[in-house]
């Protein structure tokens, strides 16, 4: 069976040299500029380059399409119609409607389509990661063979019942996962303070948000903008986070304890009654991968993870039965709630901080500021916008990015 790839980006390298590695016929095309400098970059293997995407439509008999949410619609315009009679299309896009939606109109009828997202970056070893998969319009034999094919990656495959399924995970797994960690580094970069410069304010907690907020921000603008502006499910949900850090702000400002405490008490109850004593973080992992080595803190109201379990509760999500298509920084931010909403005296440090400490209060409503800067720029549907607001914090936290991601991969592996 030959393999196709459209788009030989970073994740289109990584699936065709697994799939080489393991064998497989593999032949991939980019934009005809790439050409001389992907014949360079595979020269270690076998994959054939071609010219176009077109060439790869007839030829392969398994393709699948590595392009962004935002191209996705004209590549498959373009090369849909050519695509070999019984093949299977599948497409990495990590918001599958426009995707599927895009295949339904240009690919011929007799196409073979099954859904696909490896719910991780080019930066992680797939070995164990989680690969979500669906049946579209595919025969049973065609989407058995699908799945051996895409198994060959490493990764584990998760079943999903459709593209709606897949994309209404998404809205919480990525993208409200994203906001909240953007938010985190921009105000950082609203008050110019480096975190890491901070001696006391080191928790594990701060570590881990910190590795997570630096790792987003190594990549590039355009992998979370897509993922927010095409995801039918995104907006909605994102407003409802903002709104929830909004109530939780203001009874931090105007000193009402018993809301504030009542609000939080009872999403922990929601989400986490129902758990076992165990946890997925330690103090020991926590301390082991920080950016900020030291043995004291300064308590912190953790306006941000309070949040995220009250938007949870709001909005009647169960965060572990989303781990089953989890993505490595959503597995680690709920095991950061689950850590803080678990550790009674952690939780009632946090709630007393958040109403009576007012010299965190700065810190507070710089996170509060940006999570409604991010939040009204995604209900705009402003693309430019949103780039220049994740480049500018992309800048501030330049020093430490490579760091981030190298720390929070090595983390990332432990779990796994």
């Amino acid at each position: 069976m030959k393999i196709g790839i459209i788009g030989l980006g970073d994740m289109g390298k990584l699936f065709a040299r697994k799939w080489d590695k393991n064998g497989m016929e593999v032949y991939g095309c980019d934009l005809p500029e790439k050409f001389p400098l992907l014949q360079s970059e595979l020269s270690d293997t076998k994959i054939k380059i071609l010219p176009d995407a077109v060439s790869v439509s007839r030829l392969c008999d398994f393709i699948m399409y590595a392009v962004e949410a935002e191209n996705i619609e004209s590549v498959v315009k373009h090369a849909g119609p050519s695509t070999k009679f019984g093949a299977i299309v599948t497409g990495q896009t990590s918001v599958k409607t426009p995707e599927i939606l895009a295949f339904e109109k240009y690919l011929p009828a007799d196409a073979q389509i099954v859904g696909s997202h490896a719910l991780y970056g080019p930066s992680v070893n797939p070995d164990g990661q989680t690969m979500a998969v669906f049946n579209h319009r595919a025969s049973k034999e065609s989407f058995e063979n699908a799945k051996t094919i895409l198994a060959l990656i490493g990764s584990k495959i998760q079943i999903l019942e459709d593209y709606h399924a897949h994309d209404k995970m998404m809205a919480d797994v990525q993208v409200i996962t994203h906001v909240g960690f953007e938010s985190v580094g921009t105000a950082f970069m609203h008050r110019r303070v480096f975190p890491w410069e901070i001696e006391n304010q080191i928790h594990g907690i701060d570590n881990i948000k910190l590795l997570l907020t630096l790792r987003i921000y190594s990549y590039k603008a355009h992998v979370y903008s897509g993922l927010a502006f095409y995801n039918p499910f995104a907006i909605k949900d994102v407003r409802k986070f903002a709104t929830v850090e909004n109530e939780l702000f203001g009874f931090m400002l105007a000193g009402k304890k018993t809301k504030f405490e009542n609000k939080v008490l009872k999403a922990r109850d929601i989400i986490f009654s129902k758990r076992n004593n165990q946890t997925m973080l330690s103090d020991e992992i926590m301390k082991e991968y920080t950016l900020n080595p030291g043995e004291n803190h300064k308590p912190n109201s953790h306006l941000s993870l309070l949040s995220m379990v009250c938007t949870w509760a709001d909005l009647g999500i169960d965060p572990f039965e989303n781990l089953v298509c989890q993505t490595p920084p959503f597995k680690l931010r709920v095991g950061l709630a689950e850590y803080l909403f678990k550790n009674e005296a952690l939780l009632e440090e946090t709630i007393q901080t958040a109403i009576e400490d007012r010299s965190i209060l700065v810190d507070d409503l710089a996170f509060h500021t940006a999570v409604h800067e991010w939040t009204n720029i995604l209900e705009l549907g402003d693309r430019k916008a949103y780039e220049k607001h994740f480049e500018a914090t992309k800048r501030f936290l330049s020093d430490r990015l490579t760091e981030g991601r190298e720390k929070s991969n090595l983390l990332f592996s432990k779990l796994a």
